[in-house]
């Protein structure tokens, strides 16, 4: 039986139908409320509720309140070509995404995830101690970079501090980018 309605729309009454119909009592038979109630039984229609828009997409929507003085770190970023390229970010801001929003050629193809050294810096030799130590994952990324130095760093793990405030990150000479055609990641 199921195999003789394979590859055809069929309803609930249908089956019954095909079943032998015991239950199912067409238009004139001698028990229409039996056949109601098992269609009823057997076909619900179905409530589908909104629970509202998504806290992600609300956020998306509203813009970013206007920081702070006291929430504001002013940094420096110098170029490849040793173009100086001033910028602000919030306390909590990796140097990363910093970069990317001011237009810095800093790739980040790992989009942050310690899977690349992509976003290798120099940071200035006065602010290198404000930094915490690099943890063990970003030890093992930096060996991957080219022209490594003592105050080399991975700027997805920088993260803007108020005694940060003045610092240069300078751009290595020479990269190893994961995108060569021209990609820019797009922060999240």
């Amino acid at each position: 039986m199921a195999a003789s309605m394979a590859g055809r729309s069929v309803n609930a009454g249908a089956l019954i139908r095909a079943a032998g119909g015991s239950l199912w009592r067409g238009p004139g038979s001698r028990r229409p409320e039996l056949g109601r109630v098992v269609a009823q039984s057997l076909v619900r229609p179905r409530d589908f509720r909104s629970t509202g828009p998504c806290p992600a997409e609300e956020e998306k929507q509203q813009p970013d309140p206007e920081p702070l003085p006291e929430d504001l770190v002013n940094v420096v970023f110098v170029d490849r070509s040793g173009k100086r390229i001033p910028a602000s970010g919030r306390v909590g801001e990796d140097v990363l995404r910093l970069a990317q929003r001011h237009g810095v050629d800093l790739e980040g193809a790992c989009e942050a995830s310690l899977a690349c050294s992509t976003c290798h810096v120099y940071v200035s030799e006065e602010h290198l101690a404000v930094l915490p130590p690099p943890d063990e994952r970003e030890d093992d990324m930096l060996d991957m970079a080219p022209q490594l130095q003592e105050n080399s760093r991975l700027g997805c793990q920088i993260i803007l501090t108020k005694e940060l405030e003045g610092a240069q990150f300078t751009l290595p000479k020479i990269t190893r980018n994961f995108y060569v055609d021209g990609h820019v990641p797009k922060p999240h």
